[in-house]
């Protein structure tokens, strides 16, 4: 009977992380509110952590280099999940600030790198760039060009000229 009930266990176990792997977005969603250690249970341990002046704190999620997302967890000064959501989107890459940001602001919002870094020592720039969706489906390549000083001088979103979406379909 024990074993019958330890079996069940990891089978449930094993089904609800792969809902989260499938659907990490909307399994997020319904951790909004819980501590730290469900969040962690559910969703694995984070590829990037990090923890704010305020005590408010961030984890994300990459699937970088081959995937297309970085998830970021935030949490409230208590433990507490107050937002999840995808962070390679148009919309959040738009809020860069060209001339303001510095490398802090970019790993905190996108996470480390995972693509080996560039340098373009005729630009004196210094490259980071994740894979994202484009629109939504279109796969794309969005670049941050830093100068010497570790300050955002650019950035851009390149569609990958391969083709393909995430439709499953080819150009």
């Amino acid at each position: 009977m024990r074993i019958r009930l330890a079996t069940l266990a990891c089978m449930a176990a094993l089904a609800l992380s792969a809902c989260a792997s499938l659907q990490p977005e909307q399994t997020g969603q319904r951790l909004i509110g819980s501590d730290q250690g469900a969040v962690r249970g559910t969703l694995g341990e984070p590829t990037d952590t990090f923890r704010f002046p305020n005590g408010t704190s961030r984890w994300l999620y990459s699937g970088q280099p081959l995937g297309h997302t970085v998830y970021a967890a935030d949490f409230d000064a208590t433990g507490k999940l107050v937002s999840y959501r995808q962070m390679l989107t148009e919309a959040e890459i738009y809020q860069a600030q060209v001339g303001v940001w510095t490398k802090q602001e970019v790993l905190e919002r996108f996470g480390k790198p995972r693509e080996p870094t560039q340098y373009y020592p005729l630009m004196k720039r210094e490259a980071w760039t994740y894979r994202m969706y484009k629109d939504g489906y279109q796969t794309a390549h969005f670049s941050c060009y830093f100068d010497d000083n570790g300050v955002l001088q650019q950035s851009m979103i390149i569609v990958d000229p391969l083709g393909g979406d995430r439709r499953g379909r080819s150009r």
